[in-house]
């Protein structure tokens, strides 16, 4: 029984996600879901409160990617911020990021694209805001552990460092890149990034 009831939450899940890819949530009716996945429209209410609860689960995993990120990188499991001068964190991030497109092309465009009237149509912002706080945290951490460090760096500076993230995602998914194109572009824009971060934390 549960098996086919997980057979039956995927049959929806794999209706909606192409319907939500190609038209947006907003103008993505239930009964369209419904029909897709041969599940009647009284039914998928046993396993959905909401269209909003199909979409959410479908953009969980990125999601999800994005808050283990930010713990691993800046959270209370962050590295300590002197990996930042190695190639081997270098390679980490890179990596993690063309793991990132890789896994979910399709569920960060819902994600970054087509949410909008649902409750994460203001992810990208929200993200941002509260990624800001944790840095924020964090180099005052890091402070401590590194007295040398220069952490007067603008509160708007650290937001548009996730704000800048974001954009670059958004433009390799718009713009179709491959995986070659993607490697190099995260490439560079790693090197750009940690560079820029190495000379205004100097003492």
């Amino acid at each position: 029984m549960q098996i086919a009831k997980e057979h039956i939450r995927q049959n929806i899940l794999n209706a909606a996600l192409p319907l939500f890819y190609a038209k947006g949530y907003s103008k993505v009716t239930i009964r369209e879901i419904a029909d897709d996945s041969h599940v009647g429209l009284s039914n998928i209410y046993n396993y959905y409160n909401s269209k909003e609860d199909i979409f959410r689960e479908l953009v969980q995993p990125v999601i999800n990617d994005f808050e283990i990120m930010l713990d691993k990188h800046h959270g209370k499991s962050g590295s300590d911020i002197m990996e930042m001068y190695t190639e081997h964190y270098l390679r980490a991030v890179i990596a993690e990021y063309i793991s990132l497109i890789k896994k979910y092309r399709n569920l960060l465009f819902l994600l970054l694209f087509r949410s909008q009237g649902t409750s994460l149509e203001n992810y990208k912002r929200d993200f941002a805001d509260r990624s800001t706080e944790v840095v924020k945290e964090y180099f005052r951490n890091m402070k401590i552990k590194h007295p040398e460090l220069n952490i007067n760096i603008s509160e708007f500076t650290i937001h548009l460092h996730t704000v800048w993230m974001f954009t670059m995602l958004e433009e390799l998914i718009m713009h179709k890149k491959v995986s070659d194109e993607i490697e190099q572009i995260i490439t560079e824009y790693m090197i750009f990034s940690t560079t820029g971060w190495r000379e205004l934390m100097k003492g």
